[in-house]
């Protein structure tokens, strides 16, 4: 298998593995008041979900499935965009605690295929 693939798929699996870490992050820097720092934490995880739907296409061409369902981050993004643009850092910070978090805990890692 190709080093860009090997290594895509490790770093895919890394990211994915500390996304859940990042939104209880993002949870509790809104919850304490922490508004530049949680937006910041939000842009980086914006950043961060369009790196991991390049890094689905890049897999899926080489023929690695990665179980990512783009839908479902897209809802997530828009209902925190709607939130955001409210100031409703509670709704965001539940968001990020019981929708995001969740959702990625359950994803599947990548696993290559098999030589």
């Amino acid at each position: 298998m190709d080093n860009l693939i090997i290594e895509t798929i490790e770093s895919y699996n890394m990211y994915v593995e500390k996304v859940p870490v990042g939104a209880e992050y993002i949870a509790n820097s809104l919850r304490e008041d922490n508004v530049n720092e949680a937006l910041k934490a939000i842009k980086d995880f914006s950043e961060g979900i369009l790196w991991l739907s390049e890094a689905s296409k890049l897999l899926k061409v080489n023929g690695v499935t990665a179980n990512l369902n783009i839908e479902k981050i897209q809802e997530f993004l828009i209902e925190i965009n709607n939130g955001l643009e409210i100031q409703d850092y509670v709704l965001v910070a539940d968001m990020f605690e019981y929708e995001i978090a969740p959702f990625f805990l359950e994803l599947e890692q990548v696993v290559g295929p098999v030589q």
